[in-house]
């Protein structure tokens, strides 16, 4: 019996990564992608520059923190949603925490929703959970965490921001 390769050979000097390299890799991605999570809700909203629009909801029992005051790139439409004032790549993060103690019978779900279509969909009532990403948004555009029933999360460790990144600006 002969032995076969597993894999087929790169082109002459290429080396491949080996599975080491990237369990570590992700795992260092990982973990300060998860550090930067537990850290960015309890840092105060401070204007940074004169351009600064940015919103942060919860943890509860807050409100709505803007900056400044009244942000011109979007508007507080309700406890968990926005409408989108300005187009421009927005980042959103946040963290879903569930309610261990939660006794009804609704599935755990999750979900970021821009206008009314899921952008993100969280299902693991196991662990907390983070959102968000980069997204352009536009004009109009309502930008939501929504819950299958608020029961099941705790609210005092739930919470959501987002901050304009970039104001796009095209010539046509």
């Amino acid at each position: 019996m002969e032995n076969m390769p597993l894999s087929y050979p790169g082109p002459q000097g290429a080396q491949r990564w080996s599975y080491k390299r990237w369990l570590l890799c992700s795992a260092i991605l990982l973990t300060v992608c998860s550090f930067s999570a537990l850290i960015l809700p309890f840092l105060p909203l401070k204007q940074a520059a004169t351009d600064s629009c940015q919103a942060k909801f919860g943890p509860l029992p807050s409100k709505w923190q803007m900056v400044p005051p009244e942000p011109s790139c979007m508007n507080k439409t309700s406890d968990w949603k926005l409408t989108i004032l300005k187009n421009g790549l927005y980042l959103i993060y946040g963290q879903v925490v569930f309610d261990i103690t939660y006794k009804g019978v609704a599935p755990f779900e999750v979900q970021l929703r821009k206008n009314k279509d899921a952008i993100q969909t969280l299902t693991n009532n196991f662990k907390i959970q983070t959102v968000g990403g980069i997204y352009e948004l536009h004009t109009g555009d309502t930008i939501g965490l929504i819950f299958n029933s608020e029961d099941q999360i705790l609210k005092s460790n739930t919470y959501w921001g987002i901050v304009l990144v970039a104001n796009l600006q095209f010539n046509s």
